[in-house]
């Protein structure tokens, strides 16, 4: 089986986020960045149907050079190699299309992307590289099964759970669900050796369009202050939760 996990570059969701140029970029000194979370079960996920289906795991990142020990880490946590396309993903439509194309060009069985990236919250590129392979799609995936060119795939709906049956070959978004927090594979010092050998191959990215751009950013309004309530003032605490909290 021949597997394609593609993996975004974000920050660690404990770094202190800051912007410049008048809050029109955002401001990467001293952040922390790693292989966004949901990225990290698909990675798991395929490794687990490779080691009992066999074939290879090929991680892609569309990115600069500097995603590299990114990368690095997802060929030291098991992939077989690894694909980066050179350039800034800023765009969901653009980054799709890159990868679109090197879908086109490897006879991959499965593609599976993260529901979406932590950093923008899109959710649009899973979908937008089937649609543009003409694949079958399930996003939001908690379970995938694979016997033969068969897959059986479990997915949250309002309300519930939905078991869905495809053909390969298809793109998966899955999150949390698709393996076990527990089962997450971390690298080992052994693994981080081997990744220095493993091939990582970078392409120039295909000619396509940027549909979106950010125009600014703004960060949440600051929390107010907090108000210490004596614990005995039950009548000041239900006072202050109806008239300032508007809880009641």
């Amino acid at each position: 089986m021949n597997i394609l996990v593609c993996i975004s570059h974000v920050p660690d969701t404990t770094s202190k986020i800051n912007f410049t140029d008048n809050n029109t970029a955002f401001d990467s000194n001293g952040i922390q960045f790693v292989i966004n979370p949901y990225d990290e079960f698909g990675l798991t996920k395929a490794l687990m149907l490779k080691e009992a289906n066999g074939g290879t795991v090929t991680v892609l990142n569309v990115g600069p050079a500097s995603t590299e020990p990114t990368i690095r880490k997802a060929l030291a946590i098991g992939a077989d190699n690894a694909i980066r396309v050179n350039a800034e993903a800023t765009d969901a439509y653009f980054v799709a299309s890159q990868i679109a194309k090197v879908v086109k060009e490897n006879n991959y069985d499965l593609v599976i992307c993260g529901q979406e990236s932590i950093d923008y919250n899109g959710g649009q590129v899973a979908g937008m590289v089937a649609a543009l392979c003409e694949m079958p799609f399930v996003n939001v995936c908690i379970g995938l099964d694979v016997d033969g060119s068969n897959a059986t795939v479990l997915r949250e709906i309002d309300g519930g759970k939905e078991e869905l049956k495809a053909s390969l070959p298809m793109v998966v978004g899955g999150k949390k669900g698709l393996v076990e927090e527990k089962d997450l594979r971390i690298p080992n010092m052994r693994g981080i050796m081997m990744a220095r050998q493993k091939p990582l191959q970078v392409v120039e990215p295909a000619d396509a369009e940027q549909r979106t751009a950010a125009v600014s950013y703004e960060k949440p309004a600051a929390k107010a202050a907090v108000k210490m309530i004596d614990k005995d003032n039950v009548e000041e605490l239900v006072q202050l939760l109806h008239t300032e909290a508007k809880a009641i």
